[in-house]
């Protein structure tokens, strides 16, 4: 994730960030994920960190035929959330589950066919990362993990059209890119989190269980008409940094982001930050758990 170092994330920030994560999503993962779904004819997604559902509202309208979502966060404000029932016309049912991910969250992999998940593997530790390849690999069921934050945060002199024009560098960026990826790394719950690594950790992981992985980059593009999220996470980016640096660089921390709001103020600017979406597929997903009619769904028409 780019900007959570929020223990529990409000629905404003996830609504902010809904919009940017849609649209940076890359396409060409979409068709391997369709051509899966109706091969294999999968209708059960578990969707862990869902919040209030963003991702379900994603891919509901995607996936081929009737899907059964499960929604898996800790936080119970966020799943009682009005956007969190809202879904598309080929989502048959939609359950909630309040619980820790930690534990819960692979317990409930068991029954899928799809485990998602968006913005969530940069805050968990290699640990438990093994411990959701190897729930994946019981369980036979394939694996969509978008928007994994990867370290890059790059400005760049916004000319106005949705493009990127010159780097606009500040001598502080550096300083500050470096001490957000370190925070990246703490503890988030899950033991020391994977941070930028995430996603190159992850795609290991499931090649080594016997998944065909794709990993993609989706960075966020922002611009103009996102000056309120580049702010949230300059200011974000501010406290990050200044928790992990000493009270001789607070000075310049401080200024490097009033340099920053200003950039975002001026109303011309390109901000990007890396993110990579990941598929792993089975070729031949077998769940030894589950009886056949269990993984059967209604194919669309």
């Amino acid at each position: 994730m780019a900007s959570n170092f929020r223990a529990a994330f409000d629905p404003v920030w996830l609504s902010l960030r809904e919009p940017v994560d849609h649209r940076s999503r890359p396409a060409a993962l979409l068709p391997l994920l369709e051509s899966a779904c109706r091969i294999h004819q999968w209708s059960k997604v578990m969707d862990l960190g869902s919040g209030t559902g963003s991702n379900l509202r994603y891919l509901g309208s995607k996936l081929p035929g009737s899907q059964d979502w499960t929604l898996v966060d800790h936080d119970a404000d966020l799943l009682n959330h009005p956007s969190s029932v809202e879904a598309a016309e080929r989502v048959r049912s939609v359950h909630w589950v309040q619980g820790d991910l930690v534990d819960q969250g692979l317990t409930v992999v068991a029954q899928a066919h799809l485990v998602t998940g968006s913005a969530l593997l940069d805050l968990v530790s290699r640990e438990w990362l093994e411990r959701l390849v190897k729930a994946c690999r019981s369980a036979g069921c394939a694996a969509h993990f978008a928007l994994t934050y990867d370290g890059e945060i790059r400005w760049f002199a916004g000319v106005g059209d949705g493009s990127n024009g010159d780097p606009d560098v500040d001598p502080d960026d550096e300083l500050v890119r470096q001490a957000v990826n370190a925070h990246q790394r703490g503890d988030k719950g899950f033991g020391p989190a994977l941070g930028p690594t995430a996603g190159l950790v992850a795609k290991a992981l499931f090649q080594t269980a016997g998944y065909r992985t794709w990993l993609l980059p989706s960075p966020w593009r922002l611009h103009t008409e996102d000056s309120r999220l580049a702010q949230v996470l300059v200011n974000d980016w501010e406290k990050a940094a200044l928790d992990m640096n000493d009270v001789d660089h607070a000075h310049r921390i401080q200024a490097w982001a009033d340099r920053r709001r200003g950039t975002i103020d001026r109303g011309v600017f390109s901000l990007n930050v890396g993110h990579q979406d990941l598929l792993a597929l089975l070729a031949d997903p077998s769940p030894g758990t589950l009886p056949r009619k269990e993984r059967k769904c209604i194919p669309s028409p």
